[in-house]
């Protein structure tokens, strides 16, 4: 079956796989060829699968959807990162989500400055 995993601007896999690994709000699931469409939320957590030579790879994806539908299985998520060590990949995740979680921080109190300014604005006006 043919694994894509895509993340918001780019395709970040594009593989066939013999089996694939996840886990979803209800727990974790293994999904096979001729496994059942299906549809599920994913949690942050690891990705495997193993790929036609028989090698087993990690990806730690945050949330998303995945959707098996015949002999194609997509996954989109926010954020993945590839690697087959899981100390590397714990260090990776570390490292990324959390500077991308520092920028969303400083992008949604940039917003709610904006919106404070907006408010006053317009009381400034409705007094006059």
């Amino acid at each position: 079956m043919r694994l894509r995993v895509l993340g918001p601007n780019e395709v970040l896999l594009s593989e066939e796989v013999g089996k694939i690994n996840a886990e979803a709000r209800d727990g974790a699931f293994c999904i096979l060829p001729r496994h059942i469409d299906f549809v599920t939320a994913l949690v942050p957590g690891l990705l495997a699968f193993v790929g036609g030579d028989g090698h087993e790879t990690t990806i730690a994806v945050d949330e998303g959807t995945l959707v098996k539908r015949g002999n194609e299985v997509l996954v989109s998520v926010r954020r993945a990162i590839r690697g087959d060590e899981l100390g590397y990949l714990r260090q990776k995740v570390k490292e990324e989500f959390e500077a991308l979680d520092e920028r969303e921080k400083k992008a949604r109190s940039a917003v709610a400055k904006i919106e404070a300014d907006f408010i006053r604005s317009f009381l400034e006006l409705r007094e006059d």
